[in-house]
């Protein structure tokens, strides 16, 4: 079953992100707490959104976070997927084809454009799964990113 993170799977879903973490080679970089989950998916100005596939008897397993983006080229919203994960005990059980099923049916429901994410260059498995879903490679487009030092030093520039 497919259906939104509840406040009772946050612990699971914060354990899966750094089971993600693991998995692409950079846990050291992961510092999500369960509260910063909380607060980013059920507070005041929550931005964030959640699934969860959950197995009969109520194990989680896999998740996907995801917010809205927005294009000016289409005048309407995006979904960006920051993270879909499986475990891996429960992948090839259709759990991720699922969660981006249900992510594309909120596409739908609300007239955004298009379904986002981004992928490892080394991680093949992934690759090969979206590739046949359909999903195209952007290799035209780069992505970049600001952070620590840098994203301080641009900001002192204000």
């Amino acid at each position: 079953m497919i259906r939104r993170v509840a406040q009772a799977d946050l612990a699971a879903v914060v354990a899966m992100v750094y089971e993600l973490a693991e998995y692409e080679r950079a846990p050291e970089q992961c510092h999500l707490t369960v509260e910063q989950l909380r607060t980013a998916l059920f507070g005041e100005r929550a931005a964030l959104f959640g699934h969860v596939a959950e197995l009969p008897g109520g194990e989680l397993a896999g998740m996907a976070l995801w917010f809205l983006n927005f294009s000016t080229w289409n005048g309407v919203h995006g979904l960006y997927l920051e993270d879909l994960y499986v475990r891996p005990e429960h992948r090839g059980g259709g759990h991720g084809r699922a969660l981006l099923a249900e992510l594309a049916a909120e596409c739908a429901r609300h007239g955004y454009s298009r379904l986002e994410w981004s992928v490892l260059d080394w991680n093949e498995p992934s690759i090969n799964f979206y590739r046949a879903l359909g999903a195209e490679h952007m290799s035209e487009w780069h992505g970049y990113r600001l952070t620590g030092p840098a994203l301080a030093r641009l900001a002192a520039e204000r």
